[in-house]
């Protein structure tokens, strides 16, 4: 992938440093997750953000990673 500098508000920055702290992401990498939340945001207006972006976060997450999911009708009792 091709790299580009470009400039941004240092407050931005800042804000995106605090929230990869938390995210376990690069600056960087929280930045183009903001980005790709957006967009994905505004080419789904219906859809709450927080959807989107969850859906996001478990599209990357790796396959043997994930829970597999069971249908409640499924679940013993």
């Amino acid at each position: 992938m091709a790299t580009i500098s470009v400039r941004i508000d240092q407050e931005l920055v800042d804000s995106a440093r605090k929230a990869a702290l938390s995210e376990f992401r690069t600056v960087q990498g929280q930045l183009e997750f903001w980005a790709k939340v957006g967009r994905a945001a505004l080419d789904n207006p219906d859809l709450p953000v927080s959807f989107v972006a969850e859906t996001l976060q478990s599209m990357a997450e790796p396959r043997e990673l994930a829970t597999p999911f069971v249908p409640r009708s499924k679940k013993a009792k």
